[in-house]
């Protein structure tokens, strides 16, 4: 029987969002994102919240540092905020020193922790000026102009303090979420009940495209001008589950199992990786996706160097009879929690789009692997929120059992991936290093592996699962 493992060097840790937990939004000249403004739009965030306070981190990175320690964490992902290092975003616009040191010491004093620091240049929270003064992501030339400034910016800033750049997290969010269905920010949608602008025919695919490029242009960048004096690795971050057959015996929903994770996920690693779109999306959207010119395929073919993962889950995929919906963005398909045996495809969590099923973050792994040439992975985001956890009293809430069994089902997974299947992955960063502002779902749902007390001044309490993660991957990663 094979034991499996992990590398000797293997990275883990944990993996936090500016906007989620940074709170201080006007602090020291940070300006709007557009998250700060859709939440101020009734009806759109659960509870009316908002990310003003959040974790209160910006005041607090002594108190985070402490936490990682406390963990054992080798590593820490968090992303930074555009419009605190350049208040209104673009390449002629003034940057702001105060904002750039913040996340300077920050990085020293991680460091000097011991901790790998792990830089998401952008995790959804794009300059709000940028979006009125042209668009945004759907202005393609201004975008990829001003992203490549942004992420010079950073670059020359951290220097060789900062080895793993993430250039976008999880772009299928800002494009679908963003862009069709109204549900993220900046919220446009053809629903004229949810917006009064947007496209969800045309635009997420402008939006999807647009990132792509500026992916493509900052890599290009740093591989130019940084990469040989600073020595880092550059990659993008793409979220996707696991797709498994409505009914395994029907060559249909084992074909739409396949579209599934295409529309998801090869959407924008098969450019990065196969320089095309996949045939699959080509065919249902056709005019709809935009063509490459030969110079914007040159930038983003061959851009990653690792592919960073966000997963969380699985689904069950049924096809779909008929012409696909003008709106239609998964591949013409339901996406199930039930097979057609009536078995569930894992447990219930607080996220309704949630329910772990390990063995498909194995398969998942595996499946990108071999479509893509078996880069290196690092996993960028991993983890469960627990049905009712706040509204547990606290002892019972701190003894998250659920969550402790869910990174030992995944990392476990993991572990088989790489020693059964012979996947490249060298980092995992669980989400999250503590409970935070959760987007639309406000501060109702929770994923940290720290309780933040958000009525008690944001007081900070380790839960079972930070304490157990050290056990976890001392089980896994190679002593030798």
């Amino acid at each position: 029987m094979t034991t499996s493992y992990l590398p000797k060097d293997f990275l883990w840790g944990f993996a936090t969002a500016s906007y989620q937990i940074e709170g201080a939004p006007h602090e020291d000249g940070r300006a709007d994102s557009i998250w700060d403004t859709f939440c101020r739009i009734p009806g759109k965030i659960a509870g009316a919240a908002s990310g003003d306070v959040a974790c209160d981190s910006y005041h607090r990175t002594a108190e985070d540092i402490a936490l990682l320690k406390e963990t054992g964490a080798k590593s820490y992902r968090f992303s930074l905020s555009w419009s605190r290092i350049i208040p209104l975003g673009g390449r002629n616009d003034p940057v702001n020193e105060k904002g750039i040191q913040h996340y300077v010491n920050f990085v020293d004093d991680l460091s000097a922790a011991g901790i790998e620091p792990l830089i998401t240049l952008f995790h959804w929270d794009l300059p709000d000026e940028l979006h009125k003064r042209y668009g945004g992501f759907l202005n393609k030339d201004e975008f990829v102009k001003d992203y490549e400034n942004y992420a010079r910016v950073c670059f020359k800033a951290f220097g060789s303090r900062v080895k793993f750049w993430i250039t976008f997290n999880e772009p299928w969010c800002s494009s679908i979420l963003g862009y069709s269905t109204g549900l993220f920010a900046p919220g446009r949608t053809s629903d004229r009940s949810k917006s009064a602008e947007g496209d969800s025919s045309t635009e997420p695919w402008i939006v999807g495209h647009s990132i792509l490029i500026a992916h493509g242009a900052a890599v290009k960048a740093y591989r130019d001008d940084f990469k040989a004096k600073d020595g880092g690795q550059i990659g993008i971050t793409l979220n996707g589950d696991w797709a498994v057959p409505w009914d395994e015996n029907d060559p249909q929903d084992v074909e739409a199992a396949n579209r599934k994770i295409e529309f998801a996920i090869s959407w924008f690693a098969d450019p990065i990786y196969l320089g095309k779109y996949p045939d699959s999306m080509l065919k249902q959207l056709g005019d709809r996706l935009p063509k490459w010119t030969d110079e914007e395929l040159a930038l983003v073919k061959g851009s990653n160097d690792f592919y960073g993962m966000n997963h969380y889950c699985a689904n069950y995929i049924r096809h779909k009879e008929g012409e696909p919906a003008k709106d239609d963005f998964a591949g013409n398909l339901e996406i199930l929690y039930q097979n057609k045996k009536g078995e569930w495809i894992g447990p219930e969590t607080q996220s309704v789009w949630l329910r772990p099923h390990p063995l498909g973050f194995r398969k998942l792994i595996k499946w990108l692997s071999d479509r893509y040439g078996s880069p290196t992975f690092y996993v960028t985001e991993n983890g469960t929120s627990l049905k009712g956890e706040s509204q547990l009293p606290l002892e019972q809430l701190l003894d998250d059992e659920f969550r402790c069994e869910y990174f030992r089902g995944y990392v476990g997974a993991l572990a088989d991936a790489h020693t059964l299947d012979g996947v490249d992955v060298r980092g995992y960063s669980a989400w999250s290093l503590m409970d935070n502002f959760e987007w639309a779902e406000g501060y109702e749902t929770r994923f940290g592996v720290t309780y933040v007390d958000y009525e008690g001044g944001q007081k900070r309490y380790p839960k079972k699962s930070a304490k157990e993660m050290a056990q976890i991957f001392a089980k896994y990663i190679k002593k030798e």
